[in-house]
């Protein structure tokens, strides 16, 4: 039993001096990193994580006000962006040609995210090129990073014939907005429609 309890205490020891490093590492990571933690959690319990579970309903204003750009856009460029300093944290950045700036981004020019290399690996927030997505982002947060609002429910794919496509947690969320609900897709020009009509009669700045 002396023996057993030895074996136990040295194994603890050894645990808590191998862990030091690690207890280091986080508090030193970059403090506008915490968000985007805190979201990815969020994230993983909310009902819009996944698309077995019954989204509750949300409206297009609601999407509005949570969001900085706003756009339809192919993916074409993708890079990792390893970390450069202590301060610093691991990022990718995704590039699109804007298809149809809606707000915050231009019509014909390039729009290029970074967001918190957590969310790719983690299979929540990837991107491949030549894809075409509908974006609701968050406004950039002060290192530059950003991501969709909601998770899924702030990206929306869109098909060769230039339709907004509405996946199963779409319909199921939006079921209630006067605009979106019960719609399987829409063209990006009655999207784009749509959210500028909803800014205008809602008085989002």
């Amino acid at each position: 039993m002396l023996r057993l309890r030895r074996c136990c205490c040295s194994f603890a020891s050894l645990f808590l001096i191998t862990a030091a490093p690690l207890v280091g590492q986080t508090d030193r990571m970059a403090p506008d990193l915490a968000p985007h933690l805190a979201q990815a959690e969020l994230l993983a319990r909310s009902p819009y994580s996944s698309p077995l579970r019954s989204a509750a309903p949300i409206t297009l204003p609601h999407m509005i006000r949570a969001a900085g750009p706003i756009f339809a856009g192919t993916v074409t460029a993708i890079a990792r962006s390893p970390i450069s300093s202590k301060d610093a944290v691991a990022t990718v950045a995704i590039t699109f040609h804007v298809n149809q700036g809606i707000q915050g981004a231009i019509t014909g020019q390039d729009f290029t995210l970074h967001q918190w290399i957590g969310l790719w690996n983690g299979g929540q927030q990837r991107y491949r090129i030549g894809e075409q997505v509908l974006l609701f982002l968050y406004p950039a947060s002060k290192l530059g990073l950003t991501s969709s609002v909601l998770g899924s429910l702030g990206r929306f794919p869109i098909d060769s014939f230039g339709s907004v496509l509405f996946l199963p947690e779409h319909i199921s969320a939006f079921r209630t907005d006067p605009v979106l609900g019960g719609k399987p897709s829409m063209s990006i020009q009655d999207f784009a429609w749509a959210v500028r009509r909803a800014r205008a009669e809602e008085g989002i700045e």
